[in-house]
């Protein structure tokens, strides 16, 4: 059995602090939500391993988001693992384009911190209408 629960209010306060942090690119607040040997697996990026490389990470891709804007959206808590949605909107600072993503996340914790992270996402530009081929 886990030692470590979080019940649904704290998931929810937890969840809700998450979508304000990253709002804010708070990166440094960001990185102290995670344990020092965290994993990370993001999407198709390779699997992170510690602070260091999720840091790493984390600014590389702050750079990117200009005006990033997310919207998390809390949908379960087991034992310590909180799962969720996003939606989130940005400018892409290479190709100056508004973009827009969606995604499902799950985040494991121990003693207050991020052990893993595991989240998986698709991207567009906003606006571009979508086309489904459908064999």
């Amino acid at each position: 059995m886990n030692s470590y629960v979080i019940t649904k209010e704290q998931a929810q306060q937890m969840w809700k602090s998450f979508e304000v942090t990253f709002n804010e690119a708070g990166i440094d607040k960001i990185l102290a939500g995670f344990a020092d040997d965290a994993v990370v697996r993001f999407a198709d990026f390779p699997e992170m391993r510690g602070i260091e490389e999720i840091g790493k990470f984390m600014r590389a891709r702050f750079a990117r988001q200009k005006n990033y804007r997310i919207k998390k959206i809390f949908k379960s808590v087991a034992d310590n693992i909180i799962g969720g949605l996003w939606d989130a909107e940005w400018v892409d600072a290479k190709t100056d384009k508004k973009m827009q993503g969606r995604g499902a996340e799950f985040v494991k914790f121990a003693h207050g911190k991020i052990i893993e992270w595991d989240c998986v996402f698709n991207i567009w530009e906003k606006g571009v209408p979508h086309q489904l081929d459908i064999i």
